[in-house]
């Protein structure tokens, strides 16, 4: 199997959130949601969350820590999305096909789905894309580890013929950062039947099982 980077099971084995802390992100998320993440601040969390901005100040140093939790737990949430979808064609032994489209329809609904990119993407471009291109190494990351992963554990189950998996992952991967990127496209992303064949007709073939 191709050596994983550390981010993916740093993000699948982030420790549990205790109630203190699922207060506070639960209020910076909604604030950024509200506002936008320039105009948050942490007097704001801290009067959404219910707590004093010294107790804040002790859970997070500064406004960029607060940013970068609510940002690991949204890629937390991504993967355990997309890993709930893929859950039941995995325990019904789904054909390789099936696991490659409710892949490719959990990862497009999901990068679509999440309304704090969407919000930033909308409002606030300046701060997010440096994240997503020129800085986008660590998600890029993340999604080709996850697919290297996916394609990995086919082959291991005779599903899919042996070869380097990085390239055809970090490909998919690309390929999904820009569909979140430039979501105006002729794929069909907002019909899920029409997507599924979209991704049997031109994802498929892309994974080699023919």
């Amino acid at each position: 199997m191709a050596k994983l980077a550390k981010l993916l099971p740093l993000v699948r084995g982030s420790a549990p959130e205790d109630k203190g802390q699922t207060k506070v992100l639960d209020a910076a998320l909604m604030a950024f949601l509200d506002f936008g993440i320039k105009r948050t601040s942490m007097v704001e969390v801290a009067r959404r969350g219910g707590l004093s901005l010294a107790t804040l100040y002790r859970r997070f140093a500064g406004k960029n820590d607060l940013i970068a939790a609510v940002g690991l737990r949204q890629a937390r949430q991504f993967v355990t999305d997309v890993d709930a979808a893929l859950r039941e064609p995995i325990e019904r032994d789904a054909s390789a096909e099936e696991q490659i489209v409710a892949l490719f329809v959990a990862f497009s609904e999901g990068l679509r789905g999440n309304q704090l990119l969407v919000r930033l993407m909308n409002t606030e471009p300046e701060i997010v894309l440096p994240y997503l291109t020129v800085q986008g190494a660590p998600v890029l990351e993340l999604g080709r580890d996850y697919l290297a992963e996916f394609i990995t554990r086919l082959q291991s189950e005779g599903k899919l013929p042996e070869y380097d998996p990085l390239p055809l992952a970090e490909m998919i991967a690309r390929t999904a950062l820009s569909l979140a990127l430039t979501p105006q496209t002729v794929i069909p992303l907002d019909d899920s039947a029409a997507l599924e064949q979209f991704a049997k007709d031109h994802v498929v073939p892309g994974f080699r099982i023919f």
